[in-house]
């Protein structure tokens, strides 16, 4: 993959269009990308991460959408980033317009456009470009496809993140798992890790489910066997568990048997004792029903005899009552007549009472006549009555004329008053609309300068802390620096003092017999010896490893210096000189002028909602003034006639009512007078007739009475019975004789008769013996039952253990099986000898090619000196197979790559990520990677390191590969002719390319 031109617009903290010609850049090999922090030096790379997944790298991930578009950019300016490369042979653009928030074309306001992608392929037959796709998903699937990489594993590869490799140098073989995992894609055997482990986990808790429900089957079969039974003392999961359990079960079945046989014999001898004295309970109890019965009916006979005089005397009653019902009709008929009579005198001595005086004699027939006469007269006065409620009606319309005038009058009279202050009125709220308007205005401007003086005042407040900061930096630098140089001065001495005795060191191992390792002889006959202050490779190493850690200081000292400055220019660079205090005191009153424009500007709509509200009282008051002028000329005609008609119909009717107050008052008069004189007469008939049939019943009543036997009808109707008399009367005659007859036929029973010649019976022994037998056979048929119900119990439940231990065997098979693979697989297993994971023991042989990749590399860069190695030794927790050593060849000794000094961890973790990108790149299909970028950490290197690195990276060239250094060293600028600058500024940052010589 080569890259070959990037575009970029209003992207990150480019607020412009941008370009950067890689082909130009890459024409020297190697090539710088510089700037100060916060320039936008990772913005270009994430560009072209962004340009080929639609996603920035790492922790970045988050900056998407309309995040990714610069501050900077034009309202109207779309954020678009356009890659040109050849990849796999093939030369493709890929475009990407995040979503982005722009003006609406009509009206105000803005709103979210989609995101869009396109991808181009150039022809080379014809020279033009050709359209593929413009399909996010599609671009995507085919720039993964061609890469053959992931967005994790490019970024990885292509841009070389360098501290993460120096992490990894250092990091544990968990963490050094971790990222290895993701560069390689390991997950599946993790996932086979994890699978074996929940199945592990599945097949336990199915194998302790099934024996804890085997347990619990036990502890009923010992329940039902009444605590006889010996459960064993075994947990779920334990061995041996299912087959102590039938054994039990099978002692518990066996002692049930012989129990539920013995209580059978029990019951047998119980229910024959009981039908013996149920027998001998039911004769008892026969000669005492009928001893009882032949007393009770002598007792009844003995009532009846003393209630006979009475029985005689209800016998006359009911006679003397059936031939009073003869005479009931007439006496019936006679009642009714004198109610009639009664009610017809009542109502006409009413009617009379209403009538005038002169009435008072008047028959039925003169009474008729005079309601005769009062209905004419009030004929006559049915057109007087309607010109009565005419004139109620006109003087009701003249009110309301009057009370529409007062009205009208009131509301000219208030409108008046209001218009007159209406111009003053208007003019005070367009006063304040105006001034609210100007606030606004106001506060806007103020708005707009608000955010630059809080960035200058807080780039300030950062200035003067970093140049504290930097004093305090170079204090440290040269304390370090002192000290390193102190430390590199002792090991020289060290090691010069070591090599003037290195004769005693070497006399030290000679051996009579052995060759010498210096001169080859056998003989030793005066070896050298050691001075008092010899200084043996044990001391030297300490001192070399003291300078070596003093130098590391002193190279972290710097390094923070250095982006302290950095820091510091920036700061200086945003807040000028202008001391923080009066920039400070600058921010307050802007912000203290910007509230008050805002509160002021606050009142602009409640003034503008009062000014409308105002005009349109205004509106409404001029109306309404208009319109009751209309109204009272309307009504001076009206009320000229109302007043013509009312005097016309005045005259009529003091004529019409003559006396009376009103027409409606005389025709009230009349009406009631007429009504009450036909009530009247209508009274005085239905009096005379009732008078007359009530004669006629008294006459028809005697008759009936002397046929039936009485002296007068009193008589006949004191001797009537009511239903309900008659009926209890009945129901004693008819008691009696029932009663008599059942007394009779009782004492006539031979049976009942016998019995009561015997002695009195003896129930109470008779019931106690049968309660006791009756006793005796429940508690038999009780032990029986239950001997019963515990051998049906014990059955059932060691039929369903074993058919549990039956299911529970292949289970338990399966988690065997399945338990040793877990094992196996998490390392946890005596069977597995280094404790390895299946996923560490596949990432130990990338580990192992990724080792022998970068080593090819960090022998130049060390001069031969270092080799990387993987190691399987046990390291945390007794695991194996992602250890890292390094071997020194200098002193022949293998050791952890944590123990390397900063400047050997640089160059170290860059052959490392190197030698990675050639494994990952092989593993992804063998993808050519032409464009790398290698990612700070130079500042750590002295002169003569950082040419050996240069020159590996210039080796790169060999395999036609261009190389990109981000980095703010100042000392790379003058080494690497082909640059790349990014410069900040107000307006956003821009780059500025330069060629190599």
């Amino acid at each position: 993959m080569r890259l070959h031109r990037l575009d970029l617009t209003a992207f990150g903290p480019f607020g412009g269009a941008q370009s950067v010609d890689f082909d130009e850049l890459s024409a020297a090999g190697l090539f710088l990308l510089h700037g100060p922090t916060g320039a936008g030096k990772t913005s270009v790379l994430d560009a072209v991460c962004y340009a080929l997944y639609g996603s920035v790298p790492g922790a970045r991930q988050s900056a998407q959408g309309l995040t990714l578009r610069s501050d900077h950019a034009a309202p109207g300016t779309r954020t678009e980033v356009t890659l040109e490369l050849t990849v796999a042979g093939r030369r493709l653009e890929v475009t990407r317009q995040p979503p982005w928030e722009r003006p609406k074309k009509r009206g105000t306001g803005t709103t979210v456009e989609k995101a869009q992608s396109g991808l181009r392929e150039y022809d080379a037959v014809t020279g033009a470009w050709k359209d593929l796709s413009r399909s996010h998903q599609e671009i995507g699937e085919e720039i993964t496809q061609l890469l053959g990489m992931s967005r994790e594993q490019f970024c990885q590869v292509v841009l070389l993140p360098q501290g993460d490799f120096a992490r990894f140098l250092r990091a544990d073989a968990e963490a050094r798992g971790r990222l290895l995992g993701r560069l390689f894609d390991t997950q599946r055997f993790a996932d086979v890790e994890k699978r074996l482990a929940e199945r592990r986990r599945t097949a336990e808790a199915r194998v302790r489910e099934g024996d804890a429900a085997l347990l619990a089957d036990a502890h009923r079969m010992q329940q039902a066997a009444g605590d006889a039974m010996e459960l064993p003392e075994l947990a779920p999961g334990e061995p041996g568990l299912a087959e102590a359990v039938l054994t039990a079960a099978a002692v518990a079945r066996s002692t049930a048997r012989e129990q539920l046989t013995v209580a059978e014999y029990g019951r047998l001898a119980a229910e024959s004792a009981q039908a013996a004295a149920e027998r001998a309970l039911a004769d008892v109890r026969e000669l005492a029903r009928l001893q009882g019965r032949f007393a009770q009916a002598r007792e009844r006979a003995r009532q009846l005899q003393e209630r006979a005089a009475a029985h005689q005397q209800a016998q006359a009653r009911m006679e003397r009552a059936r031939k009073a019902e003869a005479v009931a009709p007439a006496l019936e008929l006679r009642d009714a007549a004198d109610a009639e009579h009664r009610r017809a005198a009542a109502a006409e001595a009413r009617a009379r009472a209403l009538l005038p005086e002169r009435f008072a004699d008047a028959g039925p027939a003169g009474l008729a006549a005079a309601a005769r006469r009062a209905a004419e007269e009030l004929g006559g006065l049915e057109s007087a009555r309607r010109g009565e409620r005419r004139l109620a009606d006109l003087l009701a319309e003249r009110a309301d004329l009057d009370r529409q005038e007062r009205a009208d009058e009131d509301v000219r009279a208030e409108s008046e008053g209001w218009l007159a202050d209406w111009q003053a009125t208007r003019m005070a709220l367009q006063a304040r609309v105006e001034s609210a308007q100007e606030a606004a205005t106001r506060a806007e401007q103020l708005a707009v300068q608000r955010e630059p003086a809080q960035r200058r005042l807080r780039a300030a407040r950062l200035r003067d802390q970093l140049a504290r900061d930097t004093d305090e930096a170079q204090k440290k630098v040269l304390v370090s620096g002192e000290r390193a140089l102190r430390a590199r001065t002792h090991w020289l001495d060290l090691k010069e003092q070591r090599l003037n005795g290195i004769a005693a060191e070497l006399a030290a191992t000679l051996t009579d017999g052995r060759p010498c390792a210096v001169c080859g002889a056998t003989e030793h006959p005066a070896p050298a010896r050691r001075d008092a202050g010899h200084v043996d490779r044990e001391a030297e190493e300490q001192a070399l490893e003291e300078y070596r850690r003093a130098e590391e200081d002193q190279a972290r000292d710097e390094r923070d210096l250095g982006v302290v400055r950095e820091a510091l220019a920036a700061a200086t660079a945003e807040a000028g000189d202008t001391p923080t205090d009066r920039l400070a005191a600058e921010a307050d009153e802007l912000e203290r002028s910007y509230a008050q424009a805002r509160r002021d500007a606050s009142a602009l709509h409640p003034a503008r909602e009062e000014l409308r509200q105002a005009e349109q009282e205004h509106e409404r008051r001029t109306a309404a003034q208009r319109e009751a002028a209309v109204r009272a000329a309307s009504r001076v005609g009206h009320r000229e006639r109302l007043e013509r008609e009312r005097t016309a119909l005045e005259e009529g009717l003091a004529r019409a009512r003559g006396t009376a107050e009103s027409v409606a008052a005389r025709a009230a008069q009349l009406e009631r007078l007429a009504a009450q004189l036909t009530d009247a007469a209508d009274a005085a008939r239905a009096a005379e007739d009732s008078a007359d049939r009530l004669k006629a019943a008294d006459g028809r009543l005697d008759e009936a009475a002397f046929r039936a036997g009485f002296d007068t009808p009193q008589d006949a109707a004191d001797a009537l019975l009511d239903d309900a008399a008659h009926r209890e009367l009945q129901r004693r005659l008819d008691a009696w004789q029932s009663e008599e007859a059942a007394v009779r036929a009782v004492l006539t029973e031979p049976d009942t008769v016998a019995a009561a010649q015997r002695p009195p019976a003896d129930l109470a022994t008779a019931e106690q013996a049968a309660a006791e037998a009756a006793e005796r056979l429940r508690r038999a048929a009780s032990a029986q039952d239950a001997a019963a119900r515990r051998c049906a119990e014990l059955d059932r439940l060691s039929a369903r253990a074993a058919d549990g231990v039956r299911r529970l065997a292949p289970l338990r098979e399966e988690y065997d099986r399945v338990a040793r693979l877990a094992g196996l697989t998490a390392g946890t297993s005596a069977d597995n000898e280094r404790r390895m994971r299946l996923e560490s023991y596949v990432l130990a042989a990338r580990l192992e090619q990724v080792a022998a990749a970068a080593t090819v590399r960090l022998q130049r860069m060390s001069s031969g000196r270092y080799t990387l190695v993987h190691s399987d030794d046990r390291s945390g927790r007794g695991r194996s197979g992602l250890g890292l050593h390094v071997v020194d060849a200098w002193t022949g000794r293998e050791r952890d790559t944590s123990t390397l000094s900063g400047g050997e961890t640089f160059f170290a973790s860059l052959a490392l990520a190197l030698g990675l990108a050639d494994v990952v790149t092989d593993e992804a299909g063998g993808v050519r990677l032409d464009t790398l970028f290698i990612d700070e950490g130079f500042g750590s290197l002295d002169d003569q390191t950082l040419d050996e690195v240069l020159d590996v990276l210039d080796s790169l060239r060999e395999r036609d590969r261009s190389v990109g250094i981000v980095s703010h060293v100042a000392d790379l600028r003058r080494r690497i002719h082909a640059q790349l600058e990014v410069v900040k500024g107000r307006a956003g940052s821009v780059v500025r390319q330069r060629a190599g010589a």
